[in-house]
Protein backbone atom coordinates (compact mmCIF):
# COMPACT_ATOMS: atom_id res chain seq x y z
CA UNK A 1 0.00 0.00 0.00
CA UNK A 2 1.03 3.78 -0.62
CA UNK A 3 1.67 5.91 2.75
CA UNK A 4 -1.32 8.08 3.29
CA UNK A 5 -4.06 5.52 4.03
CA UNK A 6 -5.23 2.31 5.28
CA UNK A 7 -5.86 -1.03 3.89
CA UNK A 8 -9.26 -0.99 5.44
CA UNK A 9 -11.08 0.16 2.18
CA UNK A 10 -9.28 3.48 2.71
CA UNK A 11 -12.67 6.04 2.11
CA UNK A 12 -14.38 4.09 5.19
CA UNK A 13 -11.77 3.38 7.87
CA UNK A 14 -9.79 6.52 7.36
CA UNK A 15 -12.45 9.28 7.18
CA UNK A 16 -14.82 7.23 9.05
CA UNK A 17 -18.02 7.76 6.77
CA UNK A 18 -19.18 4.86 5.03
CA UNK A 19 -20.44 5.22 1.71
CA UNK A 20 -24.12 3.70 1.47
CA UNK A 21 -24.16 6.68 4.46
CA UNK A 22 -23.47 8.32 7.42
CA UNK A 23 -23.11 6.07 10.49
CA UNK A 24 -25.01 2.87 9.05
CA UNK A 25 -24.25 -0.18 9.73
CA UNK A 26 -25.80 -2.00 7.51
CA UNK A 27 -23.52 -1.32 4.21
CA UNK A 28 -24.61 -3.10 1.44
CA UNK A 29 -21.65 -5.48 -0.39
CA UNK A 30 -21.57 -6.64 -4.05
CA UNK A 31 -22.00 -10.59 -4.13
CA UNK A 32 -18.68 -12.24 -4.78
CA UNK A 33 -18.54 -14.78 -7.24
CA UNK A 34 -15.52 -17.75 -6.36
CA UNK A 35 -14.79 -21.04 -6.01
CA UNK A 36 -12.94 -20.33 -2.75
CA UNK A 37 -15.71 -19.91 -0.37
CA UNK A 38 -15.27 -16.15 -0.11
CA UNK A 39 -17.51 -13.20 0.46
CA UNK A 40 -16.88 -9.08 0.78
CA UNK A 41 -18.79 -7.84 3.84
CA UNK A 42 -18.79 -4.57 5.72
CA UNK A 43 -17.67 -4.14 9.56
CA UNK A 44 -17.92 -0.93 11.44
CA UNK A 45 -14.88 0.95 11.88
CA UNK A 46 -13.17 -1.39 9.44
CA UNK A 47 -14.83 -0.99 6.03
CA UNK A 48 -15.45 -3.77 3.39
CA UNK A 49 -13.57 -6.69 4.03
CA UNK A 50 -13.10 -10.74 2.91
CA UNK A 51 -14.61 -13.23 4.79
CA UNK A 52 -14.70 -17.07 4.80
CA UNK A 53 -18.16 -18.69 3.65
CA UNK A 54 -16.89 -22.33 4.73
CA UNK A 55 -13.74 -23.30 6.59
CA UNK A 56 -10.54 -23.21 4.70
CA UNK A 57 -7.66 -25.63 4.98
CA UNK A 58 -4.31 -23.72 5.74
CA UNK A 59 -2.22 -23.67 2.64
CA UNK A 60 -4.78 -23.16 0.31
CA UNK A 61 -4.78 -20.80 -2.54
CA UNK A 62 -7.85 -18.47 -2.09
CA UNK A 63 -7.17 -15.54 -4.56
CA UNK A 64 -4.89 -14.72 -7.66
CA UNK A 65 -4.88 -10.51 -8.27
CA UNK A 66 -3.70 -9.43 -10.88
CA UNK A 67 -2.57 -6.18 -11.06
CA UNK A 68 -2.48 -2.26 -12.70
CA UNK A 69 0.89 -0.96 -12.85
CA UNK A 70 1.76 2.42 -13.33
CA UNK A 71 4.70 3.88 -13.87
CA UNK A 72 6.22 6.49 -10.97
CA UNK A 73 5.88 9.47 -13.11
CA UNK A 74 2.40 8.86 -13.69
CA UNK A 75 1.63 8.01 -10.60
CA UNK A 76 3.40 11.00 -9.17
CA UNK A 77 1.37 13.75 -11.30
CA UNK A 78 -2.11 11.78 -11.34
CA UNK A 79 -2.57 8.63 -8.97
CA UNK A 80 -1.42 9.64 -5.68
CA UNK A 81 -3.91 12.81 -5.71
CA UNK A 82 -7.06 10.28 -6.32
CA UNK A 83 -8.99 7.51 -4.23
CA UNK A 84 -6.12 5.50 -6.30
CA UNK A 85 -4.19 6.51 -3.82
CA UNK A 86 -5.56 3.91 -1.43
CA UNK A 87 -5.40 0.76 -2.63
CA UNK A 88 -1.72 1.37 -4.63
CA UNK A 89 1.47 -0.16 -3.26
CA UNK A 90 5.51 -0.10 -4.45
CA UNK A 91 5.92 -2.66 -7.33
CA UNK A 92 9.64 -3.87 -7.85
CA UNK A 93 10.76 -1.93 -10.97
CA UNK A 94 9.49 1.35 -9.17
CA UNK A 95 5.89 1.15 -10.91
CA UNK A 96 3.16 1.49 -8.61
CA UNK A 97 0.57 -1.52 -8.62
CA UNK A 98 -3.39 -1.29 -8.16
CA UNK A 99 -4.08 -4.84 -7.26
CA UNK A 100 -7.75 -5.67 -8.48
CA UNK A 101 -10.01 -8.40 -7.62
CA UNK A 102 -9.72 -9.42 -3.76
CA UNK A 103 -6.53 -8.11 -3.06
CA UNK A 104 -7.05 -4.87 -2.30
CA UNK A 105 -9.53 -5.82 0.25
CA UNK A 106 -7.84 -7.85 2.89
CA UNK A 107 -7.87 -5.63 6.01
CA UNK A 108 -4.69 -5.50 8.37
CA UNK A 109 -4.26 -7.64 11.45
CA UNK A 110 -1.41 -8.54 13.89
CA UNK A 111 -2.00 -12.03 13.46
CA UNK A 112 -3.01 -12.68 9.78
CA UNK A 113 -4.41 -15.99 8.81
CA UNK A 114 -2.97 -14.71 4.89
CA UNK A 115 -0.04 -14.96 3.67
CA UNK A 116 0.93 -13.32 -0.13
CA UNK A 117 3.67 -13.33 -2.81
CA UNK A 118 4.06 -11.43 -5.84
CA UNK A 119 4.60 -13.06 -8.91
CA UNK A 120 6.17 -9.99 -11.25
CA UNK A 121 6.34 -12.85 -14.30
CA UNK A 122 2.34 -12.65 -14.46
CA UNK A 123 1.62 -9.60 -13.07
CA UNK A 124 -0.30 -10.73 -9.78
CA UNK A 125 -0.06 -11.67 -6.53
CA UNK A 126 -1.27 -14.87 -4.76
CA UNK A 127 -2.88 -15.38 -1.73
CA UNK A 128 -2.69 -18.11 0.43
CA UNK A 129 -4.12 -18.94 3.76
CA UNK A 130 -1.36 -19.55 6.53
CA UNK A 131 -3.41 -21.99 9.12
CA UNK A 132 -6.86 -23.31 9.03
CA UNK A 133 -9.90 -20.54 8.71
CA UNK A 134 -13.14 -21.10 10.38
CA UNK A 135 -16.64 -19.97 8.33
CA UNK A 136 -17.26 -16.59 8.69
CA UNK A 137 -13.83 -15.64 9.75
CA UNK A 138 -12.88 -12.30 8.32
CA UNK A 139 -9.09 -13.23 5.75
CA UNK A 140 -6.17 -10.50 7.18
CA UNK A 141 -2.47 -9.64 5.65
CA UNK A 142 -0.20 -8.07 8.04
CA UNK A 143 0.70 -4.45 6.82
CA UNK A 144 4.05 -4.43 8.83
CA UNK A 145 5.14 -2.41 11.95
CA UNK A 146 4.96 0.99 10.58
CA UNK A 147 1.07 1.69 10.19
CA UNK A 148 -0.06 4.73 8.83
CA UNK A 149 -3.55 4.44 10.52
CA UNK A 150 -4.90 3.12 14.24
CA UNK A 151 -5.74 -0.34 13.83
CA UNK A 152 -9.31 -1.12 15.07
CA UNK A 153 -8.94 -2.08 18.75
CA UNK A 154 -5.91 -0.15 19.25
CA UNK A 155 -4.46 3.51 20.23
CA UNK A 156 -1.49 3.51 18.91
CA UNK A 157 -0.50 6.31 16.79
CA UNK A 158 2.55 6.30 13.82
CA UNK A 159 4.75 9.42 14.07
CA UNK A 160 4.50 12.14 11.62
CA UNK A 161 7.48 10.90 9.93
CA UNK A 162 6.22 7.15 9.24
CA UNK A 163 3.46 8.71 7.73
CA UNK A 164 5.55 10.54 5.11
CA UNK A 165 7.11 6.49 4.04
CA UNK A 166 6.65 4.93 1.05
CA UNK A 167 5.62 1.34 1.09
CA UNK A 168 8.82 -1.38 0.81
CA UNK A 169 7.21 -3.17 -2.24
CA UNK A 170 5.47 -5.72 -0.08
CA UNK A 171 2.93 -3.93 1.42
CA UNK A 172 5.12 -3.62 4.58
CA UNK A 173 5.36 -7.74 4.47
CA UNK A 174 9.03 -7.53 3.91
CA UNK A 175 9.53 -6.65 7.54
CA UNK A 176 7.34 -9.34 8.99
CA UNK A 177 8.07 -10.85 12.21
CA UNK A 178 5.95 -11.67 14.97
CA UNK A 179 8.40 -10.53 17.53
CA UNK A 180 7.55 -7.05 18.90
CA UNK A 181 11.10 -5.74 19.14
CA UNK A 182 11.41 -4.81 15.24
CA UNK A 183 15.22 -5.00 15.10
CA UNK A 184 15.72 -8.23 16.51
CA UNK A 185 13.13 -9.45 14.61
CA UNK A 186 14.41 -8.19 11.38
CA UNK A 187 17.92 -10.10 12.05
CA UNK A 188 16.76 -13.27 13.32
CA UNK A 189 14.69 -13.47 9.60
CA UNK A 190 17.24 -11.77 7.24
CA UNK A 191 19.32 -15.15 6.16
CA UNK A 192 15.25 -16.44 5.18
CA UNK A 193 14.19 -13.50 3.26
CA UNK A 194 16.37 -14.30 0.02
CA UNK A 195 13.84 -16.40 -1.43
CA UNK A 196 10.86 -13.76 -1.10
CA UNK A 197 9.87 -12.66 -4.46
CA UNK A 198 10.11 -14.61 -7.81
CA UNK A 199 8.38 -17.73 -9.79
CA UNK A 200 7.22 -19.59 -7.20
CA UNK A 201 7.75 -22.18 -9.49
CA UNK A 202 11.05 -21.87 -10.98
CA UNK A 203 13.33 -24.85 -9.45
CA UNK A 204 16.23 -23.71 -7.41
CA UNK A 205 19.71 -24.96 -7.83
CA UNK A 206 21.48 -27.40 -6.04
CA UNK A 207 24.22 -25.23 -4.44
CA UNK A 208 21.58 -22.27 -4.36
CA UNK A 209 19.30 -23.75 -1.62
CA UNK A 210 19.92 -22.47 1.84
CA UNK A 211 20.87 -25.39 3.41
CA UNK A 212 22.78 -28.64 2.47
CA UNK A 213 21.69 -32.22 2.67
CA UNK A 214 23.51 -35.07 4.28
CA UNK A 215 24.77 -38.20 2.79
CA UNK A 216 22.60 -41.15 4.11
CA UNK A 217 24.25 -43.96 2.06
CA UNK A 218 27.49 -44.71 0.18
CA UNK A 219 27.98 -44.27 -3.68
CA UNK A 220 31.08 -46.33 -3.92
CA UNK A 221 31.18 -48.34 -7.07
CA UNK A 222 33.78 -50.34 -5.59
CA UNK A 223 35.68 -50.73 -9.34
CA UNK A 224 38.86 -52.59 -7.71
CA UNK A 225 39.42 -55.77 -5.31
CA UNK A 226 40.63 -52.88 -2.62
CA UNK A 227 37.94 -50.80 -2.27
CA UNK A 228 35.55 -54.12 -1.71
CA UNK A 229 34.06 -53.50 1.28
CA UNK A 230 33.87 -57.52 2.84
CA UNK A 231 32.78 -58.99 5.54
CA UNK A 232 32.43 -63.39 6.69
CA UNK A 233 29.71 -65.58 6.57
CA UNK A 234 29.59 -69.24 7.37
CA UNK A 235 29.82 -71.50 3.86
CA UNK A 236 29.23 -75.24 3.77
CA UNK A 237 29.89 -77.89 1.02
CA UNK A 238 27.61 -79.75 -0.74
CA UNK A 239 28.54 -82.71 -1.42
CA UNK A 240 25.33 -84.33 -3.13
CA UNK A 241 23.66 -81.63 -5.03
CA UNK A 242 20.22 -83.12 -4.51
CA UNK A 243 21.16 -81.55 -0.88
CA UNK A 244 20.62 -78.03 -2.28
CA UNK A 245 16.51 -78.29 -2.62
CA UNK A 246 16.51 -79.33 1.10
CA UNK A 247 19.20 -76.96 2.63
CA UNK A 248 17.14 -74.01 1.16
CA UNK A 249 14.04 -75.01 2.79
CA UNK A 250 15.86 -75.72 6.28
CA UNK A 251 17.63 -72.31 5.89
CA UNK A 252 13.63 -70.54 5.91
CA UNK A 253 12.52 -73.14 8.45
CA UNK A 254 15.61 -72.32 10.88
CA UNK A 255 15.62 -68.51 10.49
CA UNK A 256 18.53 -68.19 8.68
CA UNK A 257 17.03 -66.86 5.76
CA UNK A 258 18.05 -62.90 6.38
CA UNK A 259 17.47 -59.80 4.67
CA UNK A 260 21.26 -59.19 5.14
CA UNK A 261 22.13 -62.14 2.56
CA UNK A 262 19.72 -60.39 -0.08
CA UNK A 263 22.70 -59.84 -1.98
CA UNK A 264 24.23 -62.58 -2.40
CA UNK A 265 23.49 -65.69 -4.03
CA UNK A 266 22.84 -69.02 -2.35
CA UNK A 267 24.59 -71.56 -4.01
CA UNK A 268 27.98 -71.31 -5.99
CA UNK A 269 29.34 -73.83 -8.29
CA UNK A 270 33.16 -74.31 -8.66
CA UNK A 271 33.76 -76.83 -11.55
CA UNK A 272 31.61 -80.03 -9.44
CA UNK A 273 32.03 -78.30 -6.40
CA UNK A 274 28.87 -76.92 -5.33
CA UNK A 275 29.15 -74.61 -1.88
CA UNK A 276 25.91 -72.81 0.09
CA UNK A 277 26.54 -69.84 2.20
CA UNK A 278 24.76 -70.26 5.35
CA UNK A 279 24.43 -66.62 7.11
CA UNK A 280 26.66 -64.00 8.53
CA UNK A 281 29.20 -64.29 11.45
CA UNK A 282 28.22 -61.06 12.80
CA UNK A 283 24.76 -62.37 13.35
CA UNK A 284 25.23 -65.57 14.17
CA UNK A 285 28.69 -66.45 15.50
CA UNK A 286 28.85 -70.31 16.35
CA UNK A 287 28.64 -72.69 13.65
CA UNK A 288 25.17 -73.54 12.26
CA UNK A 289 23.97 -76.35 13.57
CA UNK A 290 22.64 -78.75 10.90
CA UNK A 291 19.48 -81.44 11.60
CA UNK A 292 20.42 -84.88 12.42
CA UNK A 293 18.97 -86.36 8.83
CA UNK A 294 21.13 -84.44 6.82
CA UNK A 295 24.83 -85.28 6.52
CA UNK A 296 27.20 -82.51 5.58
CA UNK A 297 30.62 -81.57 6.72
CA UNK A 298 31.62 -78.85 9.11
CA UNK A 299 30.85 -75.30 7.91
CA UNK A 300 33.53 -72.91 8.03
CA UNK A 301 34.21 -69.10 7.38
CA UNK A 302 34.92 -67.20 4.30
CA UNK A 303 35.15 -63.68 3.17
CA UNK A 304 31.78 -62.48 1.31
CA UNK A 305 31.05 -58.72 -0.22
CA UNK A 306 28.96 -57.01 2.29
CA UNK A 307 26.89 -55.32 -0.57
CA UNK A 308 25.41 -55.61 -4.09
CA UNK A 309 27.30 -54.77 -7.36
CA UNK A 310 26.49 -51.40 -8.93
CA UNK A 311 28.68 -51.91 -11.61
CA UNK A 312 29.72 -54.67 -14.38
CA UNK A 313 33.39 -54.59 -13.22
CA UNK A 314 32.18 -54.44 -9.38
CA UNK A 315 30.34 -57.40 -9.87
CA UNK A 316 33.24 -59.27 -11.63
CA UNK A 317 35.36 -58.29 -8.32
CA UNK A 318 32.67 -59.15 -5.95
CA UNK A 319 31.59 -62.72 -7.97
CA UNK A 320 35.41 -63.64 -7.17
CA UNK A 321 34.44 -63.98 -3.82
CA UNK A 322 31.23 -64.98 -3.81
CA UNK A 323 28.29 -65.01 -6.32
CA UNK A 324 26.50 -61.44 -5.87
CA UNK A 325 23.60 -60.11 -7.26
CA UNK A 326 23.85 -57.33 -10.11
CA UNK A 327 21.57 -54.04 -8.48
CA UNK A 328 22.41 -51.14 -10.85
CA UNK A 329 20.97 -47.93 -9.38
CA UNK A 330 20.99 -44.12 -10.61
CA UNK A 331 23.88 -42.19 -8.54
CA UNK A 332 21.48 -39.81 -6.00
CA UNK A 333 19.67 -37.00 -7.60
CA UNK A 334 18.54 -35.48 -5.50
CA UNK A 335 14.91 -33.89 -5.24
CA UNK A 336 14.34 -30.44 -6.91
CA UNK A 337 12.64 -27.79 -4.79
CA UNK A 338 11.07 -24.98 -6.14
CA UNK A 339 11.18 -21.29 -4.55
CA UNK A 340 7.56 -21.22 -3.27
CA UNK A 341 8.59 -24.84 -1.16
CA UNK A 342 12.21 -23.05 -0.52
CA UNK A 343 9.56 -19.83 0.73
CA UNK A 344 7.81 -22.81 2.82
CA UNK A 345 10.75 -24.14 4.39
CA UNK A 346 12.07 -20.74 5.69
CA UNK A 347 9.01 -19.68 6.66
CA UNK A 348 9.08 -22.58 8.73
CA UNK A 349 12.31 -21.76 10.09
CA UNK A 350 11.14 -18.57 11.29
CA UNK A 351 8.19 -20.11 13.34
CA UNK A 352 10.69 -22.69 15.04
CA UNK A 353 12.81 -19.70 15.97
CA UNK A 354 10.18 -17.64 17.47
CA UNK A 355 8.94 -20.87 19.55
CA UNK A 356 12.62 -21.40 21.06
CA UNK A 357 13.22 -17.72 21.55
CA UNK A 358 9.60 -17.52 23.61
CA UNK A 359 11.10 -20.58 25.30
CA UNK A 360 13.98 -19.36 26.15
CA UNK A 361 12.15 -15.93 27.69
CA UNK A 362 10.23 -18.58 30.19
CA UNK A 363 13.42 -19.87 31.37
CA UNK A 364 13.04 -22.67 29.33
CA UNK A 365 16.15 -24.46 27.29
CA UNK A 366 16.03 -22.29 23.95
CA UNK A 367 15.08 -25.54 21.66
CA UNK A 368 11.89 -26.05 19.45
CA UNK A 369 10.54 -28.25 17.23
CA UNK A 370 7.96 -27.33 14.09
CA UNK A 371 6.15 -29.41 11.78
CA UNK A 372 4.12 -27.13 8.96
CA UNK A 373 1.09 -27.91 6.87
CA UNK A 374 2.46 -29.67 4.17
CA UNK A 375 3.40 -28.01 1.21
CA UNK A 376 1.79 -29.92 -1.42
CA UNK A 377 -1.78 -30.45 -1.27
CA UNK A 378 -1.57 -33.94 -2.16
CA UNK A 379 0.33 -34.52 1.15
CA UNK A 380 -1.95 -32.67 3.09
CA UNK A 381 -4.80 -34.94 2.28
CA UNK A 382 -2.63 -38.18 2.66
CA UNK A 383 -1.87 -37.08 6.09
CA UNK A 384 -4.86 -35.30 6.91
CA UNK A 385 -2.41 -32.29 8.20
CA UNK A 386 -4.43 -29.22 8.17
CA UNK A 387 -3.04 -27.34 11.22
CA UNK A 388 1.13 -26.81 12.42
CA UNK A 389 2.21 -28.57 15.22
CA UNK A 390 4.94 -27.32 17.11
CA UNK A 391 6.91 -27.95 20.77
CA UNK A 392 9.71 -26.25 22.27
CA UNK A 393 12.07 -27.86 25.21
CA UNK A 394 10.28 -28.46 29.04
CA UNK A 395 12.66 -30.62 31.03
CA UNK A 396 13.47 -27.30 32.72
CA UNK A 397 9.93 -26.27 33.63
CA UNK A 398 8.62 -29.99 34.14
CA UNK A 399 12.10 -30.88 35.63
CA UNK A 400 11.91 -34.17 33.58
CA UNK A 401 14.96 -34.75 31.25
CA UNK A 402 12.66 -36.64 28.69
CA UNK A 403 10.70 -33.63 27.84
CA UNK A 404 13.08 -32.73 24.48
CA UNK A 405 10.91 -30.41 22.32
CA UNK A 406 10.95 -33.22 19.84
CA UNK A 407 9.65 -35.93 22.04
CA UNK A 408 7.18 -33.62 23.23
CA UNK A 409 6.15 -32.95 19.70
CA UNK A 410 6.04 -36.79 18.84
CA UNK A 411 3.82 -36.66 21.85
CA UNK A 412 1.20 -34.41 20.42
CA UNK A 413 1.11 -35.98 16.77
CA UNK A 414 -0.04 -39.05 18.85
CA UNK A 415 -2.87 -37.32 20.03
CA UNK A 416 -2.87 -36.09 16.74
CA UNK A 417 -3.56 -39.20 14.78
CA UNK A 418 -5.48 -41.06 17.89
CA UNK A 419 -8.01 -38.46 17.42
CA UNK A 420 -8.46 -38.73 14.23
CA UNK A 421 -8.54 -42.25 14.02
CA UNK A 422 -10.88 -41.72 16.91
CA UNK A 423 -12.91 -39.02 16.11
CA UNK A 424 -15.86 -39.00 18.38
CA UNK A 425 -13.91 -40.08 21.83
CA UNK A 426 -10.71 -39.17 24.13
CA UNK A 427 -7.72 -39.19 22.07
CA UNK A 428 -5.58 -42.09 22.90
CA UNK A 429 -1.97 -43.28 22.34
CA UNK A 430 -0.97 -46.35 20.63
CA UNK A 431 -0.12 -49.03 23.29
CA UNK A 432 2.07 -50.17 20.80
CA UNK A 433 5.47 -49.16 21.29
CA UNK A 434 7.10 -47.46 18.41
CA UNK A 435 10.17 -49.15 18.11
CA UNK A 436 7.52 -52.44 17.32
CA UNK A 437 6.45 -50.65 14.17
CA UNK A 438 8.15 -51.61 10.99
CA UNK A 439 7.46 -49.91 6.84
CA UNK A 440 9.47 -50.50 4.45
CA UNK A 441 12.80 -48.39 4.15
CA UNK A 442 13.22 -45.45 1.94
CA UNK A 443 15.86 -45.22 -0.58
CA UNK A 444 17.14 -41.93 0.37
CA UNK A 445 20.92 -40.45 -0.18
CA UNK A 446 22.30 -37.26 -0.26
CA UNK A 447 25.17 -34.77 -0.56
CA UNK A 448 27.93 -34.69 2.28
CA UNK A 449 29.63 -37.64 3.79
CA UNK A 450 29.01 -37.97 7.57
CA UNK A 451 30.29 -40.70 9.98
CA UNK A 452 28.69 -44.28 9.70
CA UNK A 453 29.43 -46.58 13.33
CA UNK A 454 27.68 -50.00 13.61
CA UNK A 455 24.50 -49.65 15.20
CA UNK A 456 25.82 -51.56 17.98
CA UNK A 457 27.71 -48.64 18.48
CA UNK A 458 24.71 -46.19 18.89
CA UNK A 459 23.09 -48.94 21.32
CA UNK A 460 26.21 -48.66 23.39
CA UNK A 461 26.29 -44.93 23.67
CA UNK A 462 22.49 -45.11 24.56
CA UNK A 463 22.62 -47.34 27.63
CA UNK A 464 25.73 -44.88 28.97
CA UNK A 465 23.99 -43.65 32.46
CA UNK A 466 23.87 -40.06 30.75
CA UNK A 467 21.52 -41.27 28.18
CA UNK A 468 17.85 -41.61 28.43
CA UNK A 469 15.72 -44.60 26.89
CA UNK A 470 12.67 -43.30 25.03
CA UNK A 471 10.00 -42.43 27.62
CA UNK A 472 6.69 -44.67 27.76
CA UNK A 473 3.13 -43.12 26.59
CA UNK A 474 0.95 -42.13 29.42
CA UNK A 475 -2.01 -44.13 30.08
CA UNK A 476 -4.85 -42.23 28.94
CA UNK A 477 -9.16 -43.19 29.20
CA UNK A 478 -9.78 -46.11 26.55
CA UNK A 479 -11.72 -44.88 23.74
CA UNK A 480 -14.42 -47.23 21.19
CA UNK A 481 -12.37 -49.87 19.11
CA UNK A 482 -13.22 -50.34 16.05
CA UNK A 483 -13.49 -52.53 13.05
CA UNK A 484 -9.87 -54.44 12.03
CA UNK A 485 -11.11 -53.49 8.59
CA UNK A 486 -11.80 -49.80 9.32
CA UNK A 487 -8.67 -49.67 10.83
CA UNK A 488 -6.83 -50.58 8.19
CA UNK A 489 -8.15 -48.60 5.51
CA UNK A 490 -7.21 -45.69 7.57
CA UNK A 491 -4.25 -46.49 7.54
CA UNK A 492 -3.05 -47.48 4.56
CA UNK A 493 0.59 -47.94 3.71
CA UNK A 494 1.16 -46.13 7.32
CA UNK A 495 -0.33 -43.08 6.02
CA UNK A 496 -1.04 -41.78 9.37
CA UNK A 497 1.50 -43.25 11.79
CA UNK A 498 2.82 -40.42 13.52
CA UNK A 499 5.18 -38.07 11.27
CA UNK A 500 5.19 -40.51 7.99
CA UNK A 501 5.61 -37.98 4.94
CA UNK A 502 5.87 -35.18 7.11
CA UNK A 503 8.79 -32.65 7.44
CA UNK A 504 10.16 -31.35 10.82
CA UNK A 505 12.10 -28.17 11.58
CA UNK A 506 14.05 -27.79 14.61
CA UNK A 507 16.51 -25.27 15.87
CA UNK A 508 19.05 -27.49 17.02
CA UNK A 509 20.46 -30.76 15.99
CA UNK A 510 18.53 -33.46 17.50
CA UNK A 511 20.35 -35.76 19.67
CA UNK A 512 20.82 -39.88 19.52
CA UNK A 513 17.51 -40.48 21.44
CA UNK A 514 15.73 -37.90 19.62
CA UNK A 515 17.10 -39.00 16.21
CA UNK A 516 15.80 -42.05 17.08
CA UNK A 517 12.18 -41.07 18.09
CA UNK A 518 12.42 -39.52 14.87
CA UNK A 519 13.48 -42.91 12.87
CA UNK A 520 10.24 -44.71 14.82
CA UNK A 521 8.20 -41.86 13.88
CA UNK A 522 8.49 -42.56 10.09
CA UNK A 523 9.51 -38.37 9.69
CA UNK A 524 10.33 -37.82 6.28
CA UNK A 525 12.86 -35.23 6.57
CA UNK A 526 14.69 -32.90 9.07
CA UNK A 527 15.61 -29.61 8.87
CA UNK A 528 18.09 -28.51 11.75
CA UNK A 529 19.80 -25.17 11.64
CA UNK A 530 22.94 -25.27 14.98
CA UNK A 531 24.75 -28.50 14.91
CA UNK A 532 25.27 -29.96 17.91
CA UNK A 533 28.75 -31.70 17.57
CA UNK A 534 28.73 -33.55 20.85
CA UNK A 535 25.23 -34.85 21.21
CA UNK A 536 24.05 -34.54 17.59
CA UNK A 537 22.02 -37.98 16.24
CA UNK A 538 21.64 -36.56 12.66
CA UNK A 539 25.40 -36.04 11.60
CA UNK A 540 27.44 -34.86 14.32
CA UNK A 541 28.38 -37.44 17.01
CA UNK A 542 26.62 -40.12 14.21
CA UNK A 543 23.84 -40.01 12.13
CA UNK A 544 20.84 -42.23 13.26
CA UNK A 545 19.09 -42.72 10.01
CA UNK A 546 22.31 -43.96 8.16
CA UNK A 547 23.19 -46.57 10.60
CA UNK A 548 23.60 -50.26 9.15
CA UNK A 549 20.11 -52.30 9.99
CA UNK A 550 17.37 -49.42 10.38
CA UNK A 551 14.37 -50.26 8.49
CA UNK A 552 13.90 -46.36 7.67
CA UNK A 553 15.48 -43.86 6.70
CA UNK A 554 15.16 -39.79 6.72
CA UNK A 555 16.37 -36.93 4.69
CA UNK A 556 18.60 -34.80 6.95
CA UNK A 557 19.09 -31.23 5.97
CA UNK A 558 21.29 -28.71 7.88
CA UNK A 559 21.04 -25.10 7.48
CA UNK A 560 23.79 -23.32 5.68
CA UNK A 561 25.41 -19.81 7.06
CA UNK A 562 24.31 -20.00 11.05
CA UNK A 563 27.05 -18.94 12.97
CA UNK A 564 27.81 -18.50 16.24
CA UNK A 565 27.11 -14.59 16.65
CA UNK A 566 23.89 -15.24 14.77
CA UNK A 567 22.95 -17.93 17.52
CA UNK A 568 23.90 -15.86 20.56
CA UNK A 569 22.14 -12.68 19.46
CA UNK A 570 19.28 -14.21 19.07
CA UNK A 571 19.05 -16.10 21.60
CA UNK A 572 19.29 -19.63 21.01
CA UNK A 573 22.45 -20.41 22.37
CA UNK A 574 22.94 -23.50 24.73
CA UNK A 575 25.47 -25.88 26.32
CA UNK A 576 28.02 -27.71 23.35
CA UNK A 577 27.41 -30.80 25.79
CA UNK A 578 23.41 -30.48 25.94
CA UNK A 579 21.54 -33.27 24.21
CA UNK A 580 18.81 -31.19 22.08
Amino acid sequence: MSSGSSQDIRGEAIHGTPRSGPGSSLVKTPAHLNSSGLRIEYAEGKGRGVYACREIPAQTLIEISPVLLFSAAEYEEHGRHTVLDHYTFVWRDGHMALALGLGSLFNHSQNPNVSYTIDPSTESINYVTSRRVIPDEELCIFYGHKLWFDPVGTTDTMPADAMEERDDGWGGLSGVADDEDDEVARGANEPFDSFADGDPSQLVPEEALPFKRLKLTPDEEEECMDSVRTEEAWVVDLPDPRLAATMLKWLKQSGLDTLSMAHLKRIRKVDDKMSMVLILTREHPQPPAFPENIVLPPPYVLTVPKTAALTMTSLKLKSSLWPTIYAPRKRFEPEPWSRGKVRWACEAIKQVIKQAREAGDKGEIPIAAYVPVPYDEETRIATHMYEPISAHDTRTSLCHPLRHSIINLVRDVGELRASTLHPSSTPTLPSTPASETTSPPHQLTTVTDVPTPSLDKVSAVLSQPHSHPLPALQDLPQSTPISEAEAENRSVNGAHYLLTSLTLFTTHEPCIMCSMALLHSRVKEVVYMIPMEKTGGCGSLTCVPRLEGVNHRYVVNVWKDMGKEWVEQNGLEVNDACDA
